[in-house]
């Protein structure tokens, strides 16, 4: 930043835990908090925050729903399901966790998602053949295990993946494998909670009213995404889900000039485009007269 020009001071960072970021939030000359980050976590800014009235930004977890009608491109969708999940190794707050097919096409499209899956390569992120690198931490990893267990248990049906990787040194990092489960039901754990890993659900819908209902029935609304040929239905039923950030045909694509953000409890505010400069400014209003006042009294 200090390469490009920009003045000292204006752009810093403090590294820090949660008592860092306490401080800043608590601050009653920061005027402005913006945060990335989970739910609880957000609401305990915003509490902050309202003691000295600052604006918030909140970009919080999601739930999306990947909804893919039987008119839809199967290959095309296969390949928006893949970076609604699988990108970053799964760690991205969008993420499509709920694929919603249709059961006209829920065969042939797990067929050809399973195919692509096994076919990933999970390996060192440094090496230009890798596709799938290691989560943030062991921690984090024993979680995203965790939910994969959870979902055993509630009897979804394993269709990929499920296990850590520790094959050729990959033992010294939080490496799982690509998971997805099919026969899922919209109460399991893995379906109604944010894993923020590799593990995609694939539900299965014959209706478009009844899918519109089971993918609002969350307390999330970060982003959604709908493949079908076509057009209208796919605006009509965007139209109709409770997400900010939405896309037809497409996932996980967020152009600048796109404002990024959410519904209900994944946030408030947005990020990106003129939307952010909005969050991000202060409006003045300022009248000046060029004549004189006529007081009547």
């Amino acid at each position: 930043m200090a390469e490009a020009g920009v003045p000292d001071g204006v752009f810093n960072v403090v590294q820090g835990f949660a008592d860092t970021g306490r401080l800043l939030s608590r601050h009653p000359g920061i005027a402005k908090i913006s945060l990335t980050g989970e739910v609880g976590t957000g609401k305990k800014v915003m509490a902050d925050a309202a003691a000295t009235l600052k604006n918030v930004t909140l970009e919080l977890g999601g739930k999306s729903p990947l909804i893919v009608f039987e008119d839809a491109d199967i290959d095309n969708a296969v390949s928006g399901a893949l970076m609604a999940n699988f990108y970053s190794a799964g760690e991205v707050c969008s993420n499509g966790t709920r694929v919603f097919v249709h059961r006209s096409i829920k065969a042939k499209f797990i067929e050809k998602l399973a195919a692509r899956v096994n076919r990933m390569v999970i390996g060192d992120p440094l090496d230009p053949r890798t596709q799938v690198g290691a989560l943030i931490s062991m921690d984090h990893m024993e979680k995203v295990l965790g939910y994969i267990g959870k979902g055993k248990t509630e009897r979804a049906r394993l269709i990929c993946g499920g296990n850590r990787v520790t094959r050729d040194g990959l033992d010294k990092g939080a490496f799982v494998e690509p998971t997805v489960f099919d026969e899922c039901s919209d109460g399991m754990s893995i379906v109604r909670e944010e894993i923020f890993g590799p593990v995609m659900a694939i539900l299965g819908f014959d209706s478009e009213d009844e899918v519109v209902a089971r993918a609002n029935d969350t307390p999330f609304g970060l982003a959604a995404g709908v493949f079908t040929r076509d057009l209208a239905r796919g605006h009509r039923v965007i139209a109709n889900l409770q997400a900010g950030t939405c896309w037809i045909n497409q996932y996980n694509v967020t152009p600048i000039e796109l404002p990024f953000g959410g519904y209900k409890l994944s946030g408030l505010g947005r990020e990106n485009g003129k939307a952010a400069i909005e969050h991000y400014t202060q409006l003045k209003s300022v009248y000046v007269a060029l004549t004189a006042i006529d007081a009547p009294y």
